[in-house]
């Protein structure tokens, strides 16, 4: 998983920390605080343990980090080892688009960014995003998996749509180009409302997409447009867990639910969660060590 949030640094500095998979999620909270970007990455096939890498300006935020990084050590039982090293900018950025080759997923999307030249030739939809800026660029397998998810409900038609933690704006993009319905974007990160603005406008998609800065389903006007046919919720287990009450009351009968950002070994407990809110699994997408997780409210059931 990558997020990138800022470009043009003069020095950075990568910071890495090697935990438990229980603690993958305490730890990339506490690296986001002050990186631009975070990578998580399997040390063995075990899939015991996790590297959770950052980079961020070097030097900022060292009392911020410090203290998240206290938290996490508190909340998970797990003290980690602060590992720093020195990157070049210059040479952090050619790298990052280096790694960011076309991405073809599932049978109708590619994913693509500005640095490569244009393919005439391709049937697919095309989502263009900037390397040095968004993040869910199409290469991780939560993004993935609920792209392949997307497809497969795509011929229910739903009108209203949701993409709850829109990241980059990758699905809301992708909902909005395939089906031709206006989408609701939300984040709590400021930097990704506007990534996702500006990646619509890049894509010819603006008039469809509303991106929002909000905290969840308590963001303000939210209700006013539920209930909603489908909904992307692509973060991770554990407020995926917390809000399986609100997703359940704003999901409209037979609505689909699209859920991503963890780990195949959490997957269980987040459907748990979910099915005792009334919502069915109707498909298990898997993605390498991701799960997606396709749910559906009954159509007889009453919000």
């Amino acid at each position: 998983m990558t997020r990138l949030t800022r470009r043009h640094a003069t020095e950075l500095e990568t910071i890495s920390v090697t935990v438990t998979a229980e603690a993958v999620e305490a730890y990339e909270d506490a690296l986001a605080v002050v990186c631009t970007t975070i990578g998580i990455f399997e040390m063995d096939d075990s899939q015991l343990f996790w590297r959770v890498e950052g980079v961020r300006d070097a030097g900022h935020g060292e009392v911020e980090l410090t203290g998240a990084l206290a938290i996490a050590a508190a909340v998970t039982g797990h003290e980690a080892t602060l590992d720093r090293t020195r990157t070049e900018a210059e040479g952090w950025l050619a790298r990052t688009y280096e790694s960011f080759p076309e991405q073809t997923v599932g049978q109708r999307f590619a994913v693509r960014g500005t640095h490569l030249a244009p393919s005439e030739r391709s049937r697919r939809i095309t989502i263009t995003l900037d390397a040095g800026v968004a993040f869910g660029s199409g290469e991780h397998g939560s993004t993935r998996g609920c792209l392949r998810a997307l497809e497969a409900v795509a011929h229910r038609r739903p009108r209203r749509i949701l993409d709850m933690g829109c990241g980059s704006g990758i699905l809301a993009m992708a909902a909005a180009a395939l089906l031709h319905r206006p989408v609701l974007a939300i984040d709590i990160e400021p930097w990704s409302v506007r990534t996702t603005a500006r990646n619509a406008e890049l894509n010819g998609l603006g008039p469809l997409i509303d991106a929002r800065l909000g905290n969840g389903w308590r963001t303000p006007g939210l209700s006013r447009r539920a209930p909603f046919d489908l909904v992307f919720a692509n973060i991770l287990a554990r407020p995926l867990c917390l809000m399986a009450q609100d997703l359940a009351l704003h999901l409209s009968p037979g609505g689909t639910a699209i859920l991503a950002g963890l780990l195949n070994s959490q997957a269980g407990m987040v459907l748990a969660a979910h099915r005792r809110q009334g919502l069915v699994l109707e498909r298990r997408l898997r993605e390498g060590d991701w799960t997606t997780l396709v749910l559906r409210k009954p159509s007889g059931a009453v919000i």
